[in-house]
This record gives C-alpha cells, structure tokens and sequence, in this order.
C-alpha cells in the first residue's frame, strides 16, 4: 500500500506504520459502522499510528512477478522527532533518508487510517469504500501476527491481505489483491528486531534527504498560451495530498491505501491518437493525448489502482477555471 523516486508505497507503509493503543470503544464502531468489523477497524487504526513509539530496524523483501528487491528499513522517535531510513540491499544500493519529521505531522494516507474520530463523528471513514474482516495470521520474522483482509467495495481499487504484529502493531507483511485474487505484489519482513535507535550503513552509493519542501505553483504555457487544468472525476474516498496552484503539473491523490498522481506535460505539437499502457505489479502507468484550452498535451495517471480506474481519471482531466 502512499499515503508517499524508487520508493513504493509499500516501503512507504514500512516506514510509518507502527503503534499505538486501541482506538475508540467497539460500540462507537458499532454504532457508525453498522455490519464492519470491530476488531479490523480498531487494528487498522492501530497500525496507521506509526510515527509515536515504537523504533524498529529490519530488512524486508519486495516482490513484483519474476522481480525480488531486499531492502534495510529503520524508524526511530527521539524527543518528538522521527528518524527514517531506508537502504537497497540490491540494485544500486541507494538510500532515502528523513531526518527530524515532527511526529505532529501527520500526512494525509494515516490520517485516513486514523478512525477513531472518524467513527465518533460517526463517519466511517475509509470503510466505506474497503470491508475489513480479521483471520488468523501467521508468523512473519519470528513475530506472530494477526491478518487484516480488506476488500474493495468497488471495481476502482484493489484489495489487500496484511499481516500485523500482534504486539505491536506493525506491519510485517502485505499482499496486494487484483482482479481473479491474483496477488500482484507482496513485501515482508525477512527480519526484525525492536528498540534500535539507528541503523548501520549499508555502504550506499546514492543518498537522499527526504524534505517537505512548499513548491511554487508554475503556470503551463506555450507560445502564449496557458492550460489551467482540473481532475473532474475520482472514485469516491480519494482526496488530494496537497494544495497545488491550477497551473501545477501534478496532482496526487489517496484513499488512505492507494495513492495515484496525475502529471500534465505540454507538447509541441499533436501526437497520434491512442493511449499507452505500462502495468507493473500493482502499479499502472496510462497515458493518452489530448487539448486543454486548445493546447496539445500529455496526460499520465500513475499509480496503485485499476487500469479503468487510471483511464476514467484521464478521461476527466479538462480545463480548469
């Protein structure tokens, strides 16, 4: 599942799920949420309160098909401050890392997650567009776990299979859902171990810090001419992770699961009618032409949804005012 370069939702997930105490009593669930889940809600709530206490370091695998990546994760909260990282074991052996992320900062995809006020203000929050039921879990890095299964209430998103620690909280295992239950690709803790303030260095060749930097909306325009634009089409729950100015070049949505953007690129010239597909585990990349405000451009929805989704979403990009 971000929510939030070569890192995918998953290891987002990795990096700001972990702890917290059981949220609101079961007969608020039960009141707001008639027929959910009590136990899932209350352990969804659980694990998307992840930047508060607990500090971890493990190594985790990512699998898309044919294709297996390891990487070194590592959380830590000192004083208020959270301090992430995240190291490839494999490939180029690049690292991400944020430095003091202040715990009061809570990005959009937890909040989601967050449904205790949700359900006391009687909103459902993301289980109205997922049903959430509980089994019995596995043991995943010598943690014994209990399994969340989260089905999509429509055709506009996946599900997902995943694994908590049943003492923590934290997530030690996803599996995400296509169409036929077909597993599209799964992440897991091969090992773990709690209370580990830093991790050691991996030896990276290529460092990233990770930052919340405010970008200044820019304007598209072309011999003169401008394209202000607007997504006029969403499936239900999704809500933007940001503020860009209607002249930005992208747009980013979440569900408090998924996350999928949407890129505008100006042309200089028509290209020919069609659109372009690139599906890679539960990741899909669409692209198609098209005119806003008489201007040729290139529009591409990226992200963990549904081909039909990503095109009924390009499908509704047009101008804006």
């Amino acid at each position: 599942m971000t929510v939030h370069g070569f890192i995918t939702r998953p290891f987002a997930l990795i990096l700001t799920l972990a702890v917290s105490g059981l949220p609101a009593a079961p007969r608020v669930y039960a009141e707001a949420c008639p027929g959910a889940d009590i136990e899932a809600l209350a352990w969804l709530d659980k694990m998307s309160r992840s930047l508060q206490e607990v500090n971890y370091h493990g190594v985790v695998t990512f699998q898309r098909g044919q294709e297996l990546q390891a990487m070194q994760v590592s959380h830590s909260v000192v004083n208020g401050l959270v301090t992430e990282r995240l190291t490839e074991l494999t490939g180029q052996g690049a690292e991400v890392v944020r430095v003091n992320h202040p715990l009061e900062c809570i990005h959009p995809g937890n909040r989601l997650l967050q449904l205790g006020a949700e359900l006391q203000d009687g909103n459902c929050g993301v289980a109205r567009y997922y049903r959430f039921s509980m089994a019995g879990g596995e043991l995943v890095a010598g943690r014994q776990s209990v399994q969340i299964r989260v089905e999509p209430r429509d055709m506009y998103r996946y599900g997902y299979v995943m694994e908590l620690d049943n003492e923590t909280g934290l997530l030690l295992k996803s599996e995400t859902i296509g169409q036929g239950d077909s597993i599209l690709e799964r992440f897991q803790f091969a090992s773990l171990s709690y209370n580990h303030d830093t991790a050691p260095d991996g030896g990276t060749r290529l460092v990233h810090q990770a930052h919340h930097p405010e970008p200044e909306p820019r304007t598209l325009s072309t011999g003169g001419g401008r394209a202000d634009w607007s997504v006029n089409w969403l499936p239900q729950g999704f809500t933007p992770t940001d503020r860009p100015g209607p002249g930005s070049e992208r747009r980013t949505y979440t569900d408090g699961l998924a996350v999928f953007s949407v890129f505008l690129e100006l042309l200089s010239e028509d290209i020919r009618p069609g659109e372009g597909v690139v599906r890679t585990g539960s990741t899909t990349s669409y692209t198609r032409g098209m005119h806003i405000a008489g201007i040729p451009v290139l529009v591409t929805v990226i992200g963990e949804v549904p081909l039909n989704t990503a095109r009924m979403v390009a499908d509704s990009v047009e101008e804006g005012h």
